[in-house]
């Protein structure tokens, strides 16, 4: 072979070569960067599952049986309530890094006649075979401001799902299954997650229907000791006016920048309703009833000029007094924004409901 036909030969062996490396490293940089590009790709619906059904552990239509083999029988000793159906039609809305689902449905609310969409979500233990047939605490989380079409707790930017996960691995936090509904029937009014006569039932739809729908389709607890509320701003209020309500049925709130008093224009001409949905007057009621008790997490924001004075009066007022729980987070230059109060369920709020509250907890 001449020198010239062995530098052909050579020159064409080693392009040969490089596309091969090429290929090879474009491969290892698709594996190593698929759990940042992933996300990514699936926001964009590349490659997305986004719209398709998910069960959340429980078995599709037909298969028959319940979520963690139980028999379809609820044992009344039991502090476990099993699936109650009838199941729901969730589809994926998005992913977690972690491998966990956030869902969604559009509820017709059998109690309030109102229809909205409700996103959801479990933490990764909801489906290890150690908690198959274990209750999970369940956290109704609601959103600020008009808080409809949509809910935003149900993005991952603002890292919530994820931020319950981490703390939750770490024993700083049970693992809450989360549920998500719209807070107004409409982006035009604001109605103080209360049945504002003559308007929508959203104080039923929250306090009922959505309750309903996560008893129908996860392993819950049949006590109060498995059920809190989550909100900020006006989600905030209505989480707190919950809890105050109904401590029968919710033993927990965190309420972060919250509004103390009812205040949406609908009330006009209804004092009395109005004054029954007043969290002042709930804790009133309650302080006085002497049972039972409830835990109300507050979280403000350094820079919330006019939220923080009316929260430390509330709890001056009311807090520590008899039932009544409080305890306050104050987050260092945080401002009225979700980033913030997750920060703050981080830094404590997460960890001190969590100590009053139970789950998982076995089957009897």
């Amino acid at each position: 072979m001449s020198h010239s036909s062995r530098g052909t030969y050579r020159s064409r062996g080693h392009r040969r070569a490089s596309k091969a490396k090429a290929w090879f490293l474009g491969i290892v940089a698709v594996l190593v960067l698929g759990g940042i590009a992933w996300p990514v790709l699936d926001y964009f619906e590349v490659f997305s599952d986004r719209g398709d059904p998910v069960s959340f552990g429980q078995p599709q239509p037909g298969e028959g049986g319940q979520a963690g083999g139980d028999s379809g029988k609820q044992k009344k000793d039991s502090k476990v309530l099993f699936p109650t159906g009838p199941q729901a039609d969730f589809r994926v809305e998005s992913h977690l890094n972690d491998g966990t689902t956030i869902g969604v449905v559009k509820l017709h609310g059998k109690k309030s006649g109102f229809t909205g969409k409700v996103w959801v979500w479990a933490p990764k233990q909801y489906t290890d075979p150690k908690y198959a047939k274990s209750g999970f605490p369940v956290m109704i989380a609601l959103p600020g401001g008009n808080g409809y079409p949509t809910n935003y707790w149900m993005g991952t930017d603002l890292k919530l799902q994820s931020t319950i996960a981490k703390e939750s691995l770490e024993g700083k936090s049970l693992p809450f299954i989360l549920a998500m509904p719209v807070l107004n029937p409409d982006a035009k009014n604001y109605y103080d997650g209360s049945d504002i006569p003559g308007q929508p039932k959203m104080g039923t739809w929250l306090t009922e229907d959505v309750p309903d729908l996560m008893k129908a389709n996860f392993r819950t607890l049949k006590s109060r000791d498995g059920w809190a509320f989550m909100g900020s701003s006006s989600g905030g209020f209505s989480g707190l006016k919950a809890v105050l309500k109904d401590p029968d049925k919710f033993k927990a709130v965190i309420a972060s920048g919250p509004d103390i008093v009812p205040d949406s224009p609908l009330w006009a001409g209804h004092e009395a309703e109005k004054a029954a949905n007043n969290p002042e007057k709930l804790a009133e009621k309650l302080i006085a009833a002497k049972h039972p008790d409830v835990y109300l997490a507050f979280q403000v924001g350094t820079k919330e000029h006019t939220v923080m004075p009316k929260v430390k009066k509330f709890i001056s007022q009311y807090g520590n007094k008899g039932p009544v729980k409080t305890h306050l987070q104050e987050i260092q230059g945080g401002e009225h924004n979700g980033k913030t109060y997750v920060q703050g369920m981080a830094n404590g709020s997460l960890q001190w409901i969590s100590e009053h509250m139970e789950g998982p907890t076995p089957a009897s």
